[in-house]
């Protein structure tokens, strides 16, 4: 296979890949408007703020700068949940950057 061949099949596969993700995603969600997105802005920043907060609790009353292993199980599940939270933030800037989302100026 040419390298001209290799480079048609890859724009082929790039153009499949979008129209199957449009077709997919876009009927799962309503267009959307700067105001459709605020929520989920809301909560990225919400769990940011509580595992901030969290950890500067923990520096505050942890005897001796020796957390607990509860407190650090504690702060690694607001961790996990605010980085679960940004991928998906991610996924989303993602989708409406290729277009697979309407969206509404």
């Amino acid at each position: 296979m040419s390298e001209l061949d290799v480079n048609r099949l890859l724009l082929q596969l790039e153009k499949a890949v979008r129209e199957i993700n449009r077709d997919e995603i876009n009927p799962q969600i309503a267009e959307l408007k700067l105001v459709d997105l605020n929520p989920v802005v809301k909560m990225v920043a919400q769990a940011r703020a509580r595992y901030l907060k969290g950890l500067f609790d923990l520096a505050n009353t942890s005897a001796d700068s020796h957390p607990l292993p509860e407190q650090i199980k504690k702060l690694k599940l607001m961790r996990e949940t605010y980085e679960e939270l940004v991928e998906g933030s991610k996924a989303l800037e993602v989708a409406i950057e290729r277009g697979y989302l309407d969206v509404k100026a």
